[in-house]
């Protein structure tokens, strides 16, 4: 299996950016799709965005946060990026990195992600 360590989190401006990662150890990384979800306070954990196996990679993104993240990967380090820009305040919560155990789709549903990271804390202030 594989082991997650999501880093990256922090407190931020509206309109700032931030840069998640996701380091993943374990199996061989570019065998896994990878996912981005977040959970709000009092809300459901939701999809954020999804990237498939190397090579050919293709992405998924939920419909908010389209044109302003951007999901990536690199195979030789073994680590998940998820770029933030302009930043909302909805945009605030424990974002978790995610491998699928579906390599060649980029899956938005939470039951094809066995193995999740601990989740980092993002703050963004209105």
């Amino acid at each position: 299996q594989v082991q997650l360590v999501d880093t990256g989190g922090g407190l931020v401006q509206a309109g700032g950016s931030l840069r998640l990662s996701c380091a993943a150890s374990g199996r061989t990384f570019s065998n896994y799709a990878m996912g981005w979800f977040r959970q709000a306070p009092g809300k459901e954990r939701e999809f954020v965005a999804a990237i498939s196996w190397s090579p050919g990679s293709t992405t998924n993104y939920a419909e908010s946060v389209k044109g302003r993240f951007t999901i990536s990967r690199d195979n030789a380090k073994s680590t998940l990026y998820l770029q933030m820009n302009s930043l909302k305040a909805e945009d605030t919560a424990v974002y978790y990195c995610a491998a699928s155990n579906r390599p060649m789709a980029a899956s938005i549903q939470e039951v094809f992600y066995p193995y999740w990271g601990q989740g980092t804390q993002v703050t963004v202030s209105s």
